[in-house]
């Protein structure tokens, strides 16, 4: 079988490179291991599906080692979060924005969406090979290449000319998403930084005392902080250590020095919070809580450090910063996304291979990350827009 534009993942970066090569003009053919596309779009919208966000610093929240510093303002002006929010609307899905500046389809499932989409795609001529993995890559004759995919039944060689890979990262591998694919990218000596998990919980040895009463529970409007980055909002105690948004966009700092930082009260500065105690007189740890109004999870914690806490300027140290060393992040396979991939080194401003002209990488198998709240969805979107379009005009 030969084809113009072979398609490689069927997530959302591979999609969109699908729908954008087609617009374009290329014959395009989208081949996915799984036995339908979109499968992790599909996990992506159980809690509802955060597509973008209006935060005006979205440049900002990407990042990844040896990443070139203008990519991600180049990429989004390729398609922009207005635009990503337009092209839902597209599909008559009307789009809303919540006090978080997170943009949600108005019934916040990701399935109508996907349906659309797919019908879509296969309206203006995207064929679509389900249940085919990729196995490996061969040079064709003059810039075509030589894709290797096992079916069920068979091996086949599909022959192209120019082709997006857009395989996913490590997260979530039962929909397709393995990280298998390092393995032959490493062996065709493309640089590879391996896959380690992102936007994910982290292990600690929580004191017994901890476990007995706050495993379960939440610790609301809380702060993190890790070297210099800052998470603001929730924390859940777990039996293994800590889960939630506040932590998740300190995966970059924490992979360097597992220890974060939580403030209890970051609406209340130091000296607000002595204010709030009197003055003289024995310390009493629990007039302290109740003066500071000190939430019951966050006092657990408090408690299972009781000995530093002798007057209330070490009590209010401690409630601005309340150290937690940690183990480890939880594997790979629990992880919202992942962080490693292609290095940014190995690939051109329009995301294609260097050792190999007419092959582009899209999605979150390139070395980059984001936090939750729209950014990985809008990353896997601008980058699936940019590698489309090359590989039309490569051919």
């Amino acid at each position: 079988m030969s084809t113009k534009v072979c398609v490689v993942g069927g997530g959302p970066a591979g999609l969109r490179a699908a729908e954008v090569a087609t617009a374009a003009g290329a014959a395009v053919s989208l081949f996915d291991t799984m036995p339908s596309v979109g499968r992790k779009f599909l996990v992506a919208g159980r809690g509802g599906l955060n597509i973008t966000n209006t935060d005006t610093g979205f440049v900002e929240k990407f990042s990844g080692p040896g990443m070139p510093s203008e990519i991600w303002r180049s990429l989004l002006s390729d398609f922009s979060p207005e635009s990503l929010r337009t092209w839902v609307e597209e599909f008559g899905i009307k789009t809303f924005s919540a006090s978080s500046g997170r943009i949600y389809p108005e019934k916040m499932k990701s399935a109508p969406l996907l349906r659309r989409w797919i019908a879509r795609l296969r309206s203006q001529g995207v064929r679509f090979f389900p249940r085919h993995r990729w196995t490996g890559w061969r040079e064709g004759g003059g810039r075509r290449r030589l894709l290797d995919f096992q079916t069920s039944s068979e091996g086949i060689t599909i022959e192209a000319d120019a082709v997006v890979f857009a395989l996913g990262g490590g997260s979530w591998p039962v929909t397709g998403s393995d990280g298998t694919w390092q393995e032959k990218f490493s062996a065709s000596g493309i640089a590879i930084h391996p896959l380690v998990p992102a936007n994910c919980g982290w292990e600690t040895d929580w004191p017994q005392e901890v476990l007995t009463s706050a495993e379960g529970k939440p610790l609301k409007n809380i702060r993190a902080r890790a070297g210099d980055a800052v998470g603001d909002g929730e924390l859940l105690i777990t039996a293994y250590g800590l889960e939630g948004g506040a932590i998740y966009s300190l995966g970059p700092a924490l992979r360097e020095n597992p220890v974060v930082v939580l403030d209890f009260k970051p609406a209340f500065s130091f000296e607000a919070l002595m204010e709030r105690m009197p003055v003289g007189g024995t310390f009493h740890l629990h007039e302290a809580f109740e003066r500071c109004r000190i939430q019951e999870t966050a006092r657990v914690l408090l408690r299972s450090r009781s000995a530093q806490w002798t007057s209330r300027e070490t009590f209010a140290a401690g409630v601005k910063e309340f150290p937690v060393r940690l183990n480890r992040p939880r594997p790979l396979a629990e992880a919202i996304s992942s962080a490693g991939g292609v290095c940014w080194s190995e690939i051109d401003e329009n995301l294609m291979l260097k050792k190999f002209p007419g092959i582009f990488v899209a999605g979150e198998m390139v070395d980059w990350e984001a936090p939750t709240g729209g950014y990985l969805m809008q990353g896997c979107f601008c980058m699936g827009t940019r590698a489309g379009r090359a590989a039309a005009d490569f051919i």
